[in-house]
């Protein structure tokens, strides 16, 4: 059983409530201040869960980030945020880490409305260059003396917008520090490398190149030598050429576990003009032996854990069958579909593990793409491999496929092609909050015209959603909730479903009357016609409610002879759905109604129009009204107002 950090353990870290703290240390204490930090660290996630190994791994960058800029004016940002926990407890968050990403605690990443230090708000990959030129530019055109400073990640560089963003910088004031915990150049890192990087940041390195460039620039010949020489010699002992393009100076690679040559190399790079790159090496999980073998398992904690131990998977209940997962669901079937036809391809955005495209990878290597975080190159890599036969899969999460938009529409949509869109983390996903909620795909999603959208309520119908998808010839998402299921016993056969046709799988009982509430046109009381993830908290509702309830399965193309059924036969529709009200599956049913020549009262349920906080997905949903209890009062007090307009309405006629 683990506690929240004791804080009698951590006698320089109690001393901290902001960097001015810190940067009052002596530099001999920061390597017991980072031992300090790691020790919390892992205590502090222990205690509440949340992201881990990369956590322990940017320690000391941390520590020495602080150390030597003058934050909050100098900005510091963070690329995606995983390993900012050392940032948070540095900067005045220490005593709100015990509910950290829980509701109403600190979130997981940073966040401007959570403290000044989090200068710009972050969870997706590959933005921080973007917004700390933008912020270098800004001070410049404002006359300020502060630095920005972007620290990005080796996978997060991959992304395209990395390199847009540096290819943008010109001669501007910004620092990138990349912390490269990935790539294989251990080799260069040592006492030797550590003192180059010193030298190369230093102000005789930086006065004695320009000197020279002065004095050769009227002997073209040799000034192209000296620099093909350089290049040679940084070459050889640091991947410096490609960013040195970009008009970076390069500094690196150093150890980014010796807090010593961080805060002497940060200090020298900091008095330098122009942009500067500065590639640090860590390890994920540094400190922590179990993180530091497997940084891949150790990358979050679900939940609690003991640090003696490590994670532990807990042990299923007796006699009870553990339900599969909406991603294992997706994962077995790839594989499965993948042995039926040749032509299936999986594709992920660095997105291997958490949509479950483990199995397939190491099963079919050679019809598995791994395309680093570039959702954009994903998709039109996707539309290339289908406008010549292939049958491409692309497995990503909801809120990730915002960044592919331009070209889901452009380059599969226009063109018709057979794209399977898998599409993880629908709706509400809990801790991670609203960086990485699936709130908007249905919206951004029916709009497109050739789109087929499709919204399992279970295991089972994932399945063959999954595989109706793979056999139209058109583009396809299957919009699927994080978590398990209701638990539906999975078909091995697979059966391809009626394109937009929903089912009615709860018809009212016995009397048309609900709960006190008279029909007045002598029909049914109330149909509810729900999406997904709501067809289970739908159907209990209607159980006590005695409500005809409705698995529409398609919000596009929608079912229009299931939806005038249901208006014709009673008095009130209501819609749910797990996204946004705005454009969402609901929009979709009025739309049809009106076509349809339709007057119907309709209540529509869903996500409200805000950014719903990070939390336990169960409170969550509570708090939108969209469980059991939730949907039977949002009907309940809605009956009872449309009750009472009905005799105005009659007396006005």
């Amino acid at each position: 059983m683990t506690t929240s950090p004791s804080h009698s353990a951590y006698p320089l870290l109690d001393t901290i409530n902001d960097p001015a703290d810190l940067r009052k240390l002596d530099r001999r204490d920061l390597p017991m201040l980072a031992k300090e930090l790691r020790n919390f660290i892992v205590e502090a996630v222990a205690t509440t869960g949340g992201h881990f190994s990369s956590n322990l791994g940017t320690v000391e960058l941390t520590i020495a980030l602080h150390y030597v800029f003058n934050t909050p004016e100098d900005r510091l940002v963070w690329d995606v945020g995983h390993q900012t926990y050392g940032h948070k407890i540095l900067t005045g968050r220490k005593a709100g880490m015990p509910k950290l990403r829980q509701k109403g605690g600190i979130a997981g990443f940073p966040r401007r409305e959570e403290s000044v230090y989090d200068t710009f708000g972050t969870a997706h990959s590959s933005t921080s260059i973007s917004a700390a030129l933008g912020m270098a530019v800004a001070a410049r055109l404002s006359g300020s003396k502060r630095q920005s400073v972007a620290i990005i990640g080796d996978g997060a560089i991959t992304g395209g917008m990395a390199f847009e963003a540096m290819n943008n910088v010109g001669r501007e004031n910004i620092i990138v520090v990349l912390n490269d915990n990935d790539m294989s150049i251990s080799e260069s890192i040592g006492a030797l490398n550590n003192y180059f990087a010193k030298l190369m940041s230093g102000r005789f390195y930086a006065t004695t190149k320009k000197t020279a460039e002065r004095i050769l620039s009227a002997t073209p010949t040799f000034k192209e030598i000296a620099k093909r020489v350089e290049e040679h010699a940084k070459g050889m002992i640091s991947p410096s050429i490609m960013f040195e393009e970009f008009g970076f100076n390069y500094v690196g690679p150093i150890d980014g576990h010796n807090v010593d040559v961080l805060v002497d190399t940060l200090s020298n790079i900091r008095k330098l003009d122009g942009p500067q790159f500065l590639h640090v090496v860590t390890k994920k999980g540094q400190g922590y032996k179990l993180a530091e073998d497997d940084p891949i398992q150790y990358h979050a904690a679900a939940g609690r854990f003991d640090p003696k131990i490590g994670f532990v998977k807990a042990a299923p209940a007796p006699d009870a069958k553990p339900k599969p997962s909406y991603t294992q669901i997706f994962g077995d079937w790839l594989c499965d579909m993948a042995t039926v036809d040749k032509r299936l391809v999986g594709i992920t955005p660095a997105m291997r593990e958490g949509s479950g495209m483990v199995k397939f990878s190491q099963t079919f290597p050679d019809r598995y793409f791994d395309v680093a975080i570039a959702e954009q190159h994903a998709v039109t890599f996707a539309a290339g491999l289908a406008a010549d036969g292939i049958k491409p899969v692309l497995a990503i999460y909801s809120t990730f496929l915002q960044r592919g938009y331009d070209q889901l529409i452009h380059d599969v949509a226009i063109q018709n092609l057979p794209v399977v869109f898998a599409l993880d983390r629908g709706g509400l996903v809990g801790a991670d909050g609203p960086t990485h909620h699936g709130a908007f795909d249905i919206s951004y999603l029916r709009c497109i015209p050739n789109m087929t959208v499709m919204t399992p309520s279970n295991e089972d119908e994932c399945r063959q959603m999954l595989y109706t998808a793979f056999c139209t010839d058109s583009p396809t998402a299957v919009r699927y909730p994080r978590g398990t299921g209701p638990g539906v016993a999975l078909q091995k056969e697979m059966t391809a479903l009626p394109i937009g046709k929903g089912v009615v799988v709860r018809e009212i009982k016995g009397s048309r009357g609900i709960n006190g509430f008279e029909s007045t046109m002598h029909k049914n009381r109330i149909a509810m016609l729900a999406f997904g993830s709501m067809v289970k908290p739908a159907i209990d509702a209607g159980d006590e409610l005695n409500a005809t309830v409705a698995n529409m399965r398609f919000v596009k193309p929608l079912d229009d002879a299931l939806i005038f059924q249901l208006a014709t036969t009673h008095d009130y529709l209501v819609t749910v759905e797990e996204n946004v009200i705005m454009g969402g599956a609901g929009s979709a049913v009025l739309e049809s109604l009106q076509a349809q020549g339709l007057n119907v009262p309709v209540l529509q349920l869903g996500l409200p129009d805000l950014f719903v906080e990070h939390g336990d997905p169960a409170v969550l949903l509570a708090d939108c009204g969209l469980n059991k209890d939730g949907i039977i009062k949002s009907v309940r007090d809605w009956l009872t107002l449309e009750e009472s307009r009905q005799p105005a309405q009659k007396t006005a006629s």
